[in-house]
């Protein structure tokens, strides 16, 4: 059933492999970047041809070149949302765009007669702001924006999510809706640009961190994520009409599990990862000095297990084994050079 697709964000870390297995499904791709000159350095690593797989300039904060990016497209895959390494000084520099962004590619969609777009949420949308008893998460639950200590980057997410559906009920007419939320996104990685989730493991193999602070995550494979992506374009409408699909791999791990994991997988090129967890007291004393690890505060102690169960029962989609994602991205950061044993 391929026909054109406008996936926003095309440098992005998982909008590129869904482009990737797309166009390898024999579907037109259309997609956005900030600037024109990313074609050169992306067209390498996402394939296709000028015919099959065409660049456009759009920006999440203006309307400009996105009709033209949308135009004669059947689906939309809108991915394109501001995912920083540090927690910003205000917040609104993450909620504005990724809401704004999200309602104006629902808009240039329903303009160009768009039936179907998948948006891509995020398990930050799920699983925060609930009571500290809480462990367990499904598509059912939704991120509290309101809630203390929930950072700008989940309250992003959750409220764009929240205007497209409530758009897409006022205004959406017959188009056909759905999110797909992922948790933690690893995996082999194509170039430099990749999630922050990564930066995790880079941090790990090339040991600039001491210990492992007492935090964990779900995590899925970059290519599985992709993979629910396509499966949610191409699915009976009636499957995926209003849904949202939680993409995870498995359990919920701490950060000292998946540490062990490589240690332990890796042998020699995993000798600089950390096998001690760090007490809290040395996190928060860290995260005075370190405004990446300010984030971490509040998940120190937490569980939040994520289910993918929908997603498997609802669509067929089978993602791969946690730890064959741990490693698959380790080895490529070490490939790649981006770590240096």
């Amino acid at each position: 059933m391929a026909g054109t697709v406008l996936v926003t964000g095309g440098s992005g870390y998982i909008a590129g492999e869904t482009i990737r297995q797309l166009l390898a499904r024999g579907w037109t791709v259309h997609t956005t970047v900030r600037s024109p000159a990313r074609e050169a350095e992306l067209r390498p690593q996402l394939g296709g041809t000028p015919e099959t797989l065409k660049f456009f300039a759009a920006d999440l904060t203006s309307d400009a070149g996105w009709a033209e990016a949308m135009a004669g497209c059947t689906h939309l895959c809108h991915m394109a949302s501001p995912f920083p390494a540090n927690v910003p000084r205000d917040e609104n520099e993450l909620i504005v765009p990724a809401r704004e962004g999200a309602l104006r590619a629902l808009r240039f969609a329903k303009a160009a007669g768009v039936e179907r777009v998948v948006l891509t949420s995020s398990a930050a949308a799920v699983a925060y702001g609930h009571p500290p008893g809480k462990t367990r998460y499904d598509e059912r639950d939704w991120t509290n924006p309101d809630a203390p200590g929930v950072q700008p980057y989940s309250k992003s997410k959750t409220l764009a999510e929240r205007a497209a559906r409530d758009w897409v009920a006022a205004e959406g007419g017959d188009m056909v809706f759905c999110t797909v939320n992922p948790v933690a996104v690893l995996g082999p990685v194509t170039s430099t640009d990749f999630a922050a989730s990564v930066e995790v493991f880079e941090q790990l193999l090339s040991g600039k961190v001491p210990a492992c602070p007492d935090v964990g995550f779900c995590l899925v494979d970059v290519r599985d994520t992709a993979a629910l992506h396509v499966l949610a374009l191409e699915a009976p409408a009636d499957k995926v009409r209003g849904e949202r699909f939680i993409a995870s791999s498995g359990p919920f791990y701490k950060i000292i599990d998946v540490a062990r994991m490589l240690r332990e997988r890796l042998g020699e090129q995993g000798r600089k990862v950390p096998t001690r967890v760090m007490p809290n007291w040395l996190v928060r004393v860290m995260a005075l000095v370190m405004p990446s690890l300010r984030q971490l505060l509040g998940e120190l102690g937490r569980t939040r297990a994520m289910s993918s169960a929908h997603a498997q029962a609802v669509l067929g989609w089978q993602p791969r084994p946690p730890e064959d994602t741990a490693v698959d991205c380790a080895r490529s950061l070490i490939e790649r050079g981006i770590v240096r044993l």
